[in-house]
């Protein structure tokens, strides 16, 4: 069980007049001291608050993670209110404190954990004996019978680690027929090389419980693996797409406490995390970049920064699917955009959007969609369909991950689908107004994926009427992210400034 440090502000002591979970590191305030300079998991208020304490907590407490007592007032325009609003507190009341400090406080544990199993480590039953197709790493495609009695068709080889205490998210991404009915078992065991494994839990969800993420606890008190297994019967076809598992917060948010995550009718899933920062413009969008562990990227650099800021993630294929996908999928992802910035109360000139590498994409893409402000990018990608068709000769090696996106959308590889969708962004790109965006970008000169993205970046922009600069470093394209970093974060903050003064107010820039 991991720590979770807890500050309490208030007149009396919880911790010695009611039960804490022992995950708690306790922090008891009567009145404002000294506190070292680390974030605190939970902060709980059972007082009002004076401004060098707003001061302190404003930069030391995450969002989502503020609870404060039905007896501490909340006037409008007084510093607890403030902190209240900028911080999404949560008022409680004695029964519902007394179940966060006894049972909830583990689900606000520090960090994040997500991944997927990996595609090429299932197993088809031996017992089936219909067709079976792997297409790359974007699915297991299986057609036939498979029986009348719900039967194992697929498990997943390398158990995974199932520690005390432990609770896990689990979403399964499929397609199927109709006439097929699938569960999905998961077995908890010991093993011990001297004898046969002991199995002490064995879950059983139904295709109706696998509409929704299901979560399973490690209560026995025994360290032990999962095996997970998927049952089917029935007869057609049945693509086994991913099977998800995550460190969960039991409903406190997706990876990190206020998480939130939106499902298509496909299963495809959207991950987005919004920080109401000093609610003063702009509004900060990141795009999280290629990666096989899930969960949200750029926390701690956009959270710095102050004002409001919205992480986007997504967990499509092996490390992401470059946040393009169905009409469905790409207007719930612009309509993620477009709430949080009217919630705000903003215009889309009071919107930047950025992101690194794959994370760049999003930017560029949905930056058609919004027009921005400023589109803020790193390691630049934008000919999807070419970086899919350099992967035989240009960059051998590197990713299978655009091939596999390429066949995901168009599903073929050949040169029409690579034309396409390198028109698919191009074509919308060129369609756009940009007078009033900014384009800054870091790039590699010898980039090996879209190694003439800016340079193409440029060409197209060239009478928009738009505003673009850029900063190239010698090397491929993983070769110099410290340095892309470094300047995506100055160019940041030099934009801020340049933009937006000191009240959040536009210098005049924009309109």
């Amino acid at each position: 069980m991991e720590t979770v440090r807890v500050l309490q502000l208030g007149t009396e002591d919880f911790s010695k007049v009611l039960q804490i979970s022992k995950c708690a590191e306790w922090y008891y305030e009567p009145d404002f001291t000294e506190l070292p300079e680390k974030d605190f998991e939970v902060v709980i208020l059972d007082r009002e608050i004076t401004s060098d304490e707003f001061d302190y907590l404003i930069e030391f407490m995450r969002a989502y993670c503020l609870f404060i007592t039905e007896t501490v007032p909340l006037k409008e325009g007084d510093r607890t209110q403030e902190l209240f609003i900028r911080k999404v507190g949560k008022r409680i009341s004695a029964e519902e404190l007394r179940l966060l400090l006894e049972e909830e406080l583990p689900d606000y544990f520090p960090g994040s954990y997500g991944e997927k199993y990996r595609l090429h480590n299932i197993s088809v039953a031996q017992g089936f004996k219909g067709n079976v197709l792997w297409k790359g790493l974007e699915k297991a495609e299986l057609e036939g019978d498979y029986g009348e009695e719900m039967t194992q068709i697929i498990f997943w080889r390398n158990n995974l680690p199932f520690a005390e205490d432990l609770s896990l998210d689990l979403w399964l991404e499929y397609e199927k027929d109709d006439t097929v009915e699938i569960s999905l078992e998961i077995s908890a065991f010991q093993f011990a090389y001297s004898t046969e494994p002991h199995f002490y839990n064995v879950w059983n969800f139904s295709e109706k419980e696998l509409e929704d993420i299901v979560c399973i606890s490690n209560k026995s008190g025994k360290r032990g693996f999962i095996f997970a297994s998927l049952k089917a019967r029935g007869k057609g076809r049945l693509s086994v797409i991913a099977l998800h598992d995550r460190k969960s917060r039991r409903g406190k948010g997706s990876f990190i406490p206020g998480g939130k995550r939106k499902v298509t009718s496909k299963r495809e899933e959207i991950f987005y995390y919004f920080d109401p920062g000093n609610l003063k413009p702009p509004l900060n969008v990141y795009f999280s970049g290629y990666k096989t562990q899930e969960g949200f990227e750029g926390y701690s650099m956009m959270r710095r920064m102050k004002h409001p800021f919205l992480l986007i993630s997504e967990a499509r294929l092996e490390g992401g699917s470059l946040y393009i996908g169905s009409e469905e999928y790409e207007s719930t992802l612009e309509g993620i955009l477009r709430e949080h910035t009217e919630k705000l109360g903003f215009k889309n000139s009071d919107v930047i959007l950025s992101g690194l590498s794959m994370g760049s994409f999003g930017a560029l893409y949905y930056g058609c969609k919004i027009r921005p402000n400023t589109i803020l990018v790193g390691k630049p990608l934008a000919s999807i369909g070419s970086m899919a068709g350099n992967e035989r000769l240009k960059s051998p090696g590197i990713s299978h991950s655009w091939l596999d996106v390429l066949h995901k959308v168009y599903g073929s590889l050949d040169s029409d689908a690579i034309e396409r969708m390198n028109h698919r962004f191009w074509d919308m790109f060129d369609h756009t107004d940009w007078s009033k965006t900014r384009f800054a970008v870091a790039y590699m000169i010898e980039d090996e994926l879209d190694g003439n993205a800016y340079e193409k970046l440029q060409s197209h922009l060239k009478d928009a009427g738009a505003r673009i600069y850029g900063k190239g470093l010698h090397g491929r394209h993983n070769d110099n992210t410290p340095g892309i970093v470094r300047w995506f974060r100055s160019q940041y903050q030099a934009i801020m400034e340049n933009d937006f003064d000191k009240t959040g107010k536009k210098t005049g820039a924009q309109k």
